[in-house]
């Protein structure tokens, strides 16, 4: 029989941690799979417009209001030349693309991409290839999307159709150099000289941009930390961010430990801060270096599964993960993580957003359908914006197979003072357990609940697919209320809650 435990919140306005960036709900398309091809395009879809997009893809998009999407990759962009997806679609190369081992039909480039996230009010993170290229190509291709006009990349562009420039702000100075499956793998030496040469010459054609430079390519490698001193040494003048990627999995079907796991993403963050503010001291610097998390998510369904798929195809299944009930709790937990460091990590990708370990899915010629994932990561980016206040949080605790002292309840807190919205996200991670919330909100007079979502399921594998799109969704039937500045809540086991407050 399930027990009732009790967790304690206090929220106060003045424990203020950090303004929300909207950038923080960013994602992520790489040319992966058919992340582009089958995903977000498909000339001849029955929802496909009039430039070869999807519709009805563009549609569940805009219901994540997505700020920014990082493009073209990944591990695509360290053999890519961005001069193959520019200029008439007829006349453009078809290439091996080796990161991924398929046949790359560059139908899709910079300009045919930028249109489709202006249209969905989003701007893009570029990146630029240093893997096989460097410096002359990352300063052409700033020039062709960022300068007016009047030189030999910006005329280039407005030939191709596009007169006013593009206006890129952020860009990625390469992806994942450390690791040994990327092209043009580097030690963090060569790669800190690099990407600091490259910085300078794009800073030369457009000062106003940011740069995020790499760090290691995820916290178990060999190369992490070390990596990250060695490059910020090179780079810490030139750059704004430095990025973070990871992925977690339940492949031991271990869900405790699992959901875990975002304390291993909170130890991550906590240590990047810290190799940011070694190399701030050794160089006496008055700058602050923040963070990109500009790859995060679940993944490890597809990881045996796609090292069969047959090389050289075209826009292949790739990294299909179908994610259950409980990847929606992972990521749910995740997005709270990088609330509660919302000081300094100012951008972070879900990555990736059609398809391939996505929140959308599709089938070519088909439906589009909304994933699991889908739902913690609309609520966060609707609702999770203003400013991130710090609670001071009393939880039971369990200990797992590899952590222990884990809190049962994971919560992160947004006041936003516009909009005079109060908004507690709540994770139970209790397997069997009840978690009765009570918050002290006396500091929020007049509030009432407007709402609370639970997304909850009685089988934590339980999936969503195109003939049942609706078996994993949200409920609003939530028992949260307020009386004498005193909000309580029940949190169902196993349940991703949403509370919002307004003010009556």
């Amino acid at each position: 029989m399930a027990l009732e435990k009790k967790a304690k919140l206090t929220i106060d306005p003045e424990y203020v941690l950090a303004e929300v960036d909207p950038r923080l709900y960013s994602s992520f398309i790489e040319h992966l799979g058919r992340a582009v091809y089958g995903g977000i395009y498909e000339p001849g879809h029955p929802q496909a417009d009039e430039n070869g997009f999807r519709k009805d893809v563009a549609g569940l998009i805009r219901e994540l209001n997505v700020p920014m999407i990082r493009y073209p990759g990944g591990n695509f962009v360290s053999g890519y030349n961005w001069e193959d997806g520019v200029g008439p679609v007829s006349s453009r190369p078809r290439k091996l693309e080796l990161a991924w081992r398929t046949v790359e039909t560059n139908e899709v480039g910079t300009n045919e991409f930028i249109r489709w996230a202006r249209e969905l009010q989003s701007d893009v993170m570029m990146a630029v290839n240093l893997g096989t290229r460097g410096v002359d190509a990352a300063r052409n291709l700033l020039e062709y999307c960022n300068h007016p006009s009047g030189s030999y990349y910006s005329d280039l562009r407005r030939s191709h159709g596009y007169e006013k420039p593009h206006g890129i702000k952020t860009w990625c100075l390469g992806n994942e150099m450390d690791g040994p499956w990327q092209i043009g793998q580097k030690t963090a030496d060569e790669y800190g000289r690099l990407a600091s040469e490259t910085a300078k010459a794009m800073r030369l054609v457009d000062p106003s941009i940011e740069l995020v430079a790499c760090g290691s390519s995820f916290r178990a490698m060999p190369t992490y930390a070390q990596w990250e001193a060695t490059v910020l040494d090179h780079t810490y003048d030139q750059v704004d961010y430095l990025s973070l990627h990871t992925y977690y999995g339940n492949a031991e079907n271990d869900t405790a430990n699992y959901l875990a796991r975002s304390l291993d993403m909170d130890l991550f963050i906590k240590e990047v801060v810290a190799i940011c503010d070694y190399i701030k001291a050794k160089k006496r610097s008055k700058k602050t270096l923040n963070l990109s998390f500009d790859e995060w998510n679940v993944w490890f369904h597809t990881l045996e599964s796609d090292k069969n798929v047959t090389p050289w195809q075209n826009a292949p299944a790739q990294l299909e993960d179908v994610y259950t009930f409980e990847d929606a709790l992972m990521v749910g937990g995740m997005l709270i993580t990088l609330l509660n460091h919302a000081d300094r990590v100012k951008i972070a990708c879900l990555a990736q957003l059609v398809n391939a370990i996505a929140p959308i899915m599709t089938e070519n010629g088909g439906a589009a359908w909304k994933q699991t994932i889908f739902y913690p990561y609309m609520h966060a980016s609707l609702y999770g914006r203003g400013t991130v206040l710090r609670p001071v949080i009393s939880s039971p605790k369990y200990d797992s197979k590899e952590y222990t002292d884990v809190p049962m309840l994971d919560s992160a807190v947004v006041f936003n003072e516009k909009n005079e919205e109060l908004v507690v996200f709540a994770l139970n991670k209790s397997l069997e357990d009840t978690l009765q919330l009570e918050c002290d909100v006396r500091g929020f007079q007049n509030y009432r609940v407007e709402e609370h979502i639970v997304l909850e399921h009685e089988d934590a594998k339980a999936i969503n697919t195109a003939a049942n799109p609706s078996n994993v969704r949200p409920h609003t039937g939530g028992d949260a209320q307020i009386a004498d500045g005193r909000l309580t809540a029940a949190l169902p086991k196993l349940s991703w809650n949403v509370i919002r407050l307004r003010q009556a």
